[in-house]
């Protein structure tokens, strides 16, 4: 049994701290990490991570927030479902104020569309049985870590033979993401926090072309505090030692082959897109998954008209540069002034797990040097439980 308070130890932090700082001495130049997880993203500023580590260490903010990267041509064709009169929409709650084209989830249920939250795509298809005079449509997103769910839903769905129920399926696969920010020669990174929730389900097995073909150490992370100073150290010390391969420091929950039944039950249910629009990245091949003619009944865009048109994001919002790791947050010049959580313009300061939402939520970090940054033993590290890589990761 592992309490979190074992994962959050002053000491044992600032241990981890002094090998890191000893390790970039030998290195003695900057380093470029990315995290690719927008759960990691949240844990870095909510503790103070990036502050206390030294200054040769750069943390780039990754790809991995699904409702970030959902392009607004994918929301506009979401609230064009849901506007249906016999309609009632089902999604996550960080989706409903994703801004599309022109509005949100949010506004149109104001407007008078049936749009509720749930939970879980199994809330979804008890609100189908609940309502066989309605067609139940479920907005499905997420990396590999969520797409589980969604098949096994189908899959009881299908058994129970409830014909009113079918999901929007905007599902994305993390290794091509992973694969095109490799191929971006704007981008040099020097290895990768990998994500902990998504390699619950895949395993670490995937990421050995990052190590193979392209060179880069990878550690697949958890998200406690210490958890990403132990990732940390772990990436540098490979970097020392010229090593470029896959570990696995989340091991307590991670295992090598992944979750075999929820991977089944993935290819049970989906087959890989040719091509999907990721905002930011653009069209990324093989990235996105949709649901096999096997269960077409189930999918909403057989089921519904929709615009299916690709749609520019805003002038002002630098949300594509900051989802490939080419700007920061505060290098937007709408962050923060006209877009805040309350009125956001970008879709990274509308998900628990955006960049902008971090950087906004726990202080606002700008472009000035760090200074007076307090000893790691002066500062008190929350016990609140972190947010879970969320509803629709």
């Amino acid at each position: 049994m592992k309490y979190v308070d074992e994962f959050r130890e002053p000491q044992k932090a600032e241990a981890l701290l002094h090998e890191i700082e000893k390790l970039c001495q030998i290195l003695g130049k900057p380093i470029k990490l990315m995290e690719v997880c927008g759960g990691h993203t949240h844990s870095i500023f909510k503790y103070g991570i990036e502050e206390i580590l030294p200054d040769t260490i750069e943390l780039i903010h990754g790809p991995g927030c699904p409702v970030c990267v959902m392009p607004k041509g994918r929301l506009d064709d979401a609230i064009a479902i849901s506007q249906n009169p016999n309609v009632i929409f089902t999604t996550f709650g960080d989706a409903m104020r994703v801004p599309g084209s022109t509005t949100t989830l949010l506004q149109a249920r104001a407007q008078g569309a049936d749009i509720r939250m749930v939970y879980s795509p199994l809330d979804s298809l008890q609100i189908a049985r609940e309502n066989p005079d309605k067609e139940i449509v479920f907005f499905a997103l997420g990396f590999e870590t969520t797409a589980p769910s969604t098949a096994f839903t189908i899959l009881q769905a299908a058994s129970a033979k409830i014909h009113n129920f079918s999901m929007f399926s905007n599902h994305v696969l993390v290794i091509p993401a992973l694969k095109a920010l490799l191929d971006n020669r704007d981008l040099q990174l020097d290895g990768f926090i990998g994500p902990g929730h998504v390699s619950m389900v895949i395993g670490t097995d995937p990421y050995q072309f990052i190590s193979q073909q392209y060179h880069k150490p990878i550690v697949i992370s958890g998200f406690e505090p210490l958890d990403i100073f132990q990732s940390i150290w772990m990436l540098l010390q490979q970097l020392v030692e010229n090593r470029c391969e896959v570990e696995n420091q989340y091991n307590r929950i991670v295992e090598t082959q992944g979750n075999i039944v929820a991977i089944e039950a993935i290819n049970e249910v989906f087959t890989v897109r040719e091509n999907f629009d990721w905002r930011g990245l653009g069209e990324i091949p093989n990235s996105g998954l949709k649901i096999r003619t096997k269960y077409a009944q189930f999918d909403a865009e057989l089921k519904f008209t929709i615009p299916n048109l690709k749609v520019a994001d805003h002038k002002a919002c630098k949300c594509g540069e900051i989802l490939k790791g080419v700007l920061k947050p505060w290098e937007c010049k709408v962050f923060g002034t006209a877009c805040t959580p309350e009125t956001p313009i970008g879709t990274c300061m509308v998900s628990s797990e955006g960049a902008c939402a971090a950087y906004y939520k726990y202080g606002r970090l700008s472009k000035v040097a760090k200074k007076n940054i307090p000893e790691i033993s002066q500062i008190t590290i929350s016990q609140e439980p972190l947010p879970a890589c969320g509803n629709s990761r």
